[in-house]
């Protein structure tokens, strides 16, 4: 979709000789645990946000309010992300996709890293550390801005690595690739987590547990820069930079030549962000919330008063046990991310999409029936939504990058990726939430507005154009 007329960009020019290229093995690879490890430092935040932060950074005697507080700095990163990608994606379009990824690992890293380091506003007994109180939100807020700042350039390069490295007729199969990074990057931190809990004490675990995947981490991230040091630039940067195509203004040349695409390709994701986020972030805290009679019998027993007109139940799951069905979930949108790419190549984007997208319409109106039916229903929610989130999420690593010619690609497909995940998925934790809150317990609502989102997504679609046929080596330019 170069220019604003929404049609693929295309280009006759042919380069004098063939670019350099990567091995599969090192495109896979790259991509794969690169992402990964940019997944895993955002779910190890994302799983603390539910479990942790709301009392040890947001204490307050609403448990309501404290999740309100952890989930709002949660959005932060998701304001950071669309800045992330016109930064990267400046530098992706200008010195190439190699050096700019290694960038985006080390920031997300280094701020995953630091966060468990930081002092808390509460300690695990409930205390307040009355010197910490602004001081350590503060520093979780800057932080995780900084997490958005690397994952907002990350994405974008990972799915310009393998689709501009891809043989012809399996861009969508290379590009699924790096979307495994989602799912493993999610089993990675949370299966963590759950070894924690098995084997540390609560308290343990809330005075100094919680910050060890944090500090693993940096772990990670040496593994991640070791692989990426050893690749060639892609094959299509290449062809930029020897056509002297490379603009000096990627921003400025994406807005100009193709800002439809940017447009639709927001909202072509937005259910697919709604989707996940609603399947991990609300359902991991929706799942563990004690129900209402819970939370009276342990009032009870404390002594303490409890107020059941205000309170707002869930399923009522420990913790760690409904973290073991949320990972059996994430296996199958492991699996589906993988079968999404040939499926994708078969009947194109567009046509699969679509068809997707009316199912994930339908599950918003049959996830509280769902739940209704006690563990069985449960479980088969979460995989529903988890197999429904790979097939509509693998495509995207081919999709976007598609919309837009090389020379803006990675600047163009980052700024869709991320607006949509402000749209999609900033604001949705704390939608879900107060959603939840206004239906007495009930996650109807919740359903009803990824509904809603899978609408906007059907409409975007309906007016992109299939790109499944074009071609990568006859573009480098708008």
């Amino acid at each position: 979709m170069s220019q604003d007329t929404a049609t693929t960009p295309t280009s006759s020019a042919v380069p004098a000789e063939q670019p350099a290229k990567n091995k599969p093995w090192q495109v896979i690879t790259a991509s794969l645990v690169g992402t990964s490890i940019e997944f895993y430092d955002f779910y190890v935040y994302a799983t603390a946000a539910s479990l942790v932060f709301p009392a040890l950074f947001f204490p307050s005697d609403d448990h309501v309010t404290a999740l309100l507080a952890s989930f709002a700095v949660f959005g932060v990163a998701f304001i950071a992300r669309p800045i992330g990608s016109i930064v990267f994606g400046h530098f992706g379009d200008r010195i190439g996709r190699k050096g700019t990824l290694v960038g985006t690992l080390l920031v997300m890293g280094i701020a995953t890293f630091l966060i468990g380091l930081l002092p808390t506003a509460a300690n695990a007994d409930g205390s307040i550390n009355a010197n910490m109180t602004v001081l350590a939100p503060t520093l979780l807020v800057i932080l995780r801005f900084c997490q958005g700042l690397g994952l907002g350039g990350e994405w974008s390069g990972a799915a310009l690595l393998a689709t501009e490295n891809a043989p012809a007729n399996k861009r969508a199969i290379y590009g699924t690739f790096p979307q495994l990074g989602a799912p493993i990057g999610f089993i990675l931190g949370n299966t963590l987590f759950v070894i924690l809990n098995f084997t540390l004490t609560n308290d343990q675990f809330m005075t100094w547990g919680w910050r060890i995947p944090f500090l693993l981490s940096a772990v990670l991230v040496i593994v991640g820069l070791w692989v990426r040091i050893q690749l060639t630039e892609t094959p299509a940067f290449q062809k930029v930079q020897a056509e002297d195509h490379v603009v000096k203004a990627p921003l400025v040349e994406v807005f100009r030549h193709s800002w439809r695409a940017i447009v639709l390709g927001t909202f072509v994701m937005v259910a697919t962000y709604v989707l996940f986020y609603m399947m991990t972030s609300f359902m991991l805290t929706y799942g563990s919330t004690p129900t209402t009679e819970q939370a009276a019998a342990t009032a009870a027993e404390s002594g303490t008063a409890f107020d059941a007109s205000t309170y707002v139940g869930g399923l009522g799951y420990p913790k760690t046990e409904f973290l073991l069905m949320l990972i059996v979930g994430v296996v199958f949108f492991g699996l589906f991310t993988l079968i999404s790419g040939p499926l994708a190549e078969r009947f194109g984007r567009k046509k699969m999409l679509i068809s997707v997208t009316i199912l994930i319409f339908i599950f918003g109106f049959a996830m509280t029936p769902l739940l209704s039916l006690g563990h069985t229903g449960v479980q088969a929610q979460l995989i529903i939504g988890m197999a429904l989130m790979g097939l509509t999420f693998g495509p995207m690593g081919a999709v976007l990058p598609e919309y837009f010619p090389a020379n803006t690609r990675y600047t163009g497909s980052a700024i869709a990726y991320n607006m949509s995940s402000v749209i999609g998925a900033g604001i949705a934790p704390t939608v879900f939430v107060a959603l939840w809150s206004f239906g007495d317990g009930s996650p109807f609502w919740v359903g009803v507005y990824l509904s809603g989102a899978a609408v906007l997504t059907l409409i975007a679609l309906f007016f992109s154009n299939e790109t499944k046929h074009y071609d990568y080596s006859n573009d480098s330019a708008a």
